[in-house]
């Protein structure tokens, strides 16, 4: 008898292992208002705590100062220099490493605003409660890749007129012949691979992380409940399992907003370009 028919006859509820489901998962039930537009589920209720949440974060940061009694000026006080920080790091890191100090803070509040929404959205899939992240369903990446992509091309544009798109998809010092190959791909390339790429890629990544947390869980609470003998045992490793990746997904979720921030800098970059 293999390892699996064991654990199977050992189910002391006769029940089997039901893994995650992609419907059950990222498609839940309505909450609020079902078969309207105002529809709210747990993904969308998540969407609305988390906005609101980063309203009231960044409301707090720019009005939470004090008055040094030293030298009479406002400074900010640990929870702002923690925001301060992290606003930096955007802001230096990011926009002025990739455009300059006068076309990093031109884009800043873009760049901000999509950080930290998508590491708001992202970090909700290991928040007790909620443990889904709003980033997890393709809609939210996809109107973030959406803004990402109407800057790009108007700063091209605004830089550039319409040499932009002449340079894009002609480039200099390519024999004319190859254009009829060459200018397809460089539209598709740049003008559709790009904010579709931005999206899947944080969706793919949500999507993966949820599951492999869902999996390592419901399998632990499988073994704890639904199996007797030796193999309760095995509760433990999935348990280890699960924290492990909850640590990755932490790590991933940071990582997927400095990602899909540092991209679209790049592609602001590259619109703006001398070449163009």
């Amino acid at each position: 008898m293999s390892i699996s028919e064991a654990i199977w006859s050992a189910a002391g509820s006769g029940d089997g292992f039901n893994g995650p489901k992609i419907e059950d998962e990222f498609y839940p039930q309505a909450i609020w208002f079902e078969g309207s537009i105002f529809e709210i589920n747990r993904i969308m209720l998540i969407r609305l705590l988390v906005t609101i949440s980063l309203i009231i974060f960044f409301t707090i940061l720019a009005n939470r100062f004090r008055k040094s009694t030293q030298t009479g000026q406002f400074v900010p006080g640990r929870f702002q220099m923690l925001g301060e920080l992290a606003l930096n790091f955007v802001r230096k890191s990011i926009a002025h490493e990739q455009l300059g100090e006068k076309d990093g803070d031109r884009f800043l509040p873009l760049l901000v605003t999509i950080f930290f929404t998508v590491i708001g959205m992202n970090i909700t899939g290991i928040v007790p409660a909620l443990n889904l992240a709003g980033t997890s369903l393709i809609g939210l990446p996809l109107v973030m890749a959406l803004a990402a992509y109407v800057t790009f091309i108007y700063a091209g544009v605004k830089k550039h007129r319409m040499t932009f798109f002449k340079t894009a998809l002609f480039p200099t010092g390519v024999p004319k012949a190859l254009y009829i190959m060459l200018t397809p791909i460089e539209f598709v390339s740049t003008f559709v691979l790009r904010p579709v790429t931005l999206a899947l890629r944080l969706t793919m990544n949500m999507i993966a992380g949820h599951l492999l947390l869902v999996l390592c869980f419901t399998a632990t609470h499988f073994f704890l409940f639904n199996v007797d003998g030796p193999f309760k045992a095995m509760a433990a490793g999935t348990l280890l399992f699960g924290f492990a990746f909850t640590l990755l997904e932490i790590f991933v979720s940071i990582l997927q907003a400095y990602v899909f921030t540092l991209l679209t800098t790049v592609y602001i970059q590259l619109s703006l370009a001398d070449e163009h």
